[in-house]
């Protein structure tokens, strides 16, 4: 089989988008995830067979809704490259909007922890844009963190990595606390299209505000006066989210939109400074 007619059969007969045939492909021929232009300059080479069958089954699980970061083992996160696989959430590219606003509040020799830092994508995203801050991240998985570990390894940026819940255990204080934390309700449907990713990093009781309401109780001890939290939430939680906030005392509570236009992050200073 030639790689166009490779290419044209993942997406007319599984209906893959043709970036993911096109990744996939890639991926099974062992060259760079950027070198798409190689792929057109040989469209009429011919697959070896192992290629083929490689490239067949990963089509068939990205079809069945595996996520392309883990068949492909990486994805690109605000400049970076990172390794990810089942053991932590995809990095989505939503998720900058909370590193872009971060990057406004965190001084360059400033502190900063990330909770529930997954594959590291925000603590290593705020460390390559701020190398003199202090960065530190939380987990509660160890298998997570093994992962973010890699990550800092490979990427050379030191990040101090913490297994445990939210800010529990944890001394400050910080210039900054920001949180990708999990947000959907348990009941909710939209987690059968997710199966693929870890349960914990996603769902978080029965309105899935359980873990946002735990870490902006726990935030107030741990940051500095005039320090901010920030928090990405589910599409339709700004609205709640900010009442928490201003419950919990913070002042200047406001939520930044995505590209998409959704308000996707809220956050808040405490008072002082």
């Amino acid at each position: 089989m030639q790689i166009q007619q490779a290419l044209s059969a993942a997406c007319s007969a599984l209906g893959l988008e043709r970036l993911d045939a096109q990744l996939l492909l890639l991926h099974a021929l062992g060259r760079p995830q950027n070198d798409r232009a190689w792929l057109l300059a040989h469209d009429s080479d011919a697959l070896e067979a192992e290629t083929e069958m490689r490239y067949i089954n990963l089509t068939r699980r990205r079809a069945a809704g595996t996520p392309l970061a883990y068949l492909t083992g990486q994805r690109e996160f605000y400049g970076l490259t990172l390794q990810v696989d089942a053991r932590v959430l995809d990095p989505r590219s939503d998720t900058e909007t909370l590193v872009d606003w971060a990057l406004e509040h965190l001084p360059p020799q400033g502190s900063v922890v990330d909770l529930g830092t997954g594959s590291g994508a925000i603590a290593l995203a705020l460390k390559s844009q701020r190398p003199e801050a202090l960065v530190g991240a939380v987990d509660a998985s160890a298998e997570a963190l093994a992962v973010a570990r890699a990550n800092a390894e490979r990427l050379q940026l030191p990040v101090h990595f913490v297994q445990g819940h939210w800010l529990s255990g944890m001394r400050g204080p910080f210039d900054l606390i920001v949180s990708n934390p999990p947000y959907i309700a348990e009941d909710d449907p939209h987690l059968e299209h997710l199966g693929h990713e870890p349960r914990m990093a996603l769902s978080s009781g029965a309105d899935g505000l359980d873990a946002l309401r735990t870490i902006i109780a726990q935030a107030p001890a741990h940051l500095q006066p005039g320090g901010w939290l920030l928090l990405e939430h589910g599409w339709q939680q700004a609205e709640a989210v900010r009442a928490l906030l201003t419950q919990a005392g913070f002042v200047q509570v406001q939520s930044r939109r995505d590209l998409a236009g959704i308000e996707r992050c809220s956050g808040g200073q405490w008072p002082g400074g």
